[in-house]
């Protein structure tokens, strides 16, 4: 193996990149004596000499010239691998992964995930703001620890622990006359454009069941992908929309939002997680976080 002069070469690039002892030794904090004897003892050693000295400048010679960016590689590549084994040293980053419905996501996440940052500055949280169906998919998967989901039937794997009952309630634009203001039928509802959600949603799934052949005497004018749109179509007078209670948590502040009778639709919302795998400490608080918060934005505080 051919001994390295890493002293005599670390000389050599510092005075290369800046232009001049003087300063290739105070970046090196050596004396410009020190740095001298580095830079003949390395020229000696290759038998061939890299910098011409003149009184008022320091130029590479056509050997140094050839020798400097292989010199450069050498050191970057020592400074990358040195970073990685530091790295690699210190103690794990502590993560943690969910899976929750967009709305829980929109409206109820951020102050659990602000109270949980409190006491669990270090940890870093990863949601997974997707449908039921592939947050059920992740946590089987163990890619999430657990959901907050519809609480309904899924795969043998997976438990689900209910939490609230979330009424549905229609979102409407103060200046549409639907009728009065405290419940409405869904029977007034017929002639009132609406927006739908796609039937790819669990939400939609939910309200068709519970309207049955009813559901066809309603004029669903739009239909759109995500509860964000819907909304936002509300906001511009076309027509109102179905949503969950908790899509409209305090964000449309104009909007009316009135409860639905006859029938009454409701989703369950519960924590899904895998039978086999115990929770981590962080995911625990997180759970209790999220289940309070879930509570009291509902009203089920009690």
């Amino acid at each position: 193996m051919v001994r390295i002069d890493v002293l005599g070469l670390q000389a050599f690039v510092a005075i290369a990149e800046r232009g001049s002892f003087r300063a290739a030794a105070s970046h090196l904090n050596l004396s410009q004596t020190a740095l001298s004897h580095r830079i003949r003892k390395l020229e000696d050693s290759l038998a061939a000499p890299l910098l011409a000295r003149t009184t008022r400048q320091v130029k590479l010679t056509e050997e140094g010239a050839a020798l400097l960016p292989r010199a450069q590689h050498l050191f970057d590549g020592l400074g990358v691998a040195m970073t990685e084994l530091r790295a690699s040293q210190k103690a794990p980053v502590a993560r943690i992964a969910l899976g929750c419905l967009p709305t829980i996501a929109a409206h109820v996440m951020p102050t659990v995930i602000a109270t949980f940052g409190q006491s669990h500055p270090s940890v870093q949280v990863r949601i997974f703001d997707h449908s039921a169906s592939d947050i059920a998919a992740r946590v089987q998967s163990g890619e999430a620890e657990f959901g907050i989901t519809l609480a309904a039937p899924h795969r043998q794997e997976l438990e689900i622990k209910s939490v609230v009952k979330e009424p549905f309630v229609i979102l409407c634009h103060p200046e549409m006359k639907i009728g009065a203001s405290r419940a409405l039928n869904w029977a007034q509802l017929q002639g009132v454009p609406l927006v739908r959600i796609s039937a790819e949603t669990g939400n939609r799934i939910l309200i068709d069941d519970a309207l049955g052949a009813k559901r066809e005497l309603l004029d669903w004018r739009y239909e759109v992908q995500r509860v964000a749109t819907a909304v936002n179509l509300v906001k511009s007078g076309v027509a109102a929309t179905i949503v969950p209670r908790l899509a409209i948590a305090g964000s449309e502040k104009g909007l009316r939002a009135i409860p639905l009778r006859a029938p009454a639709v409701s989703r369950t919302l519960g924590i899904m997680k895998r039978k086999d795998a115990p929770l981590s400490t962080p995911a625990k608080l997180l759970i209790r976080l999220t289940t309070s918060a879930l509570k009291e934005s509902i009203g089920q505080s009690k």
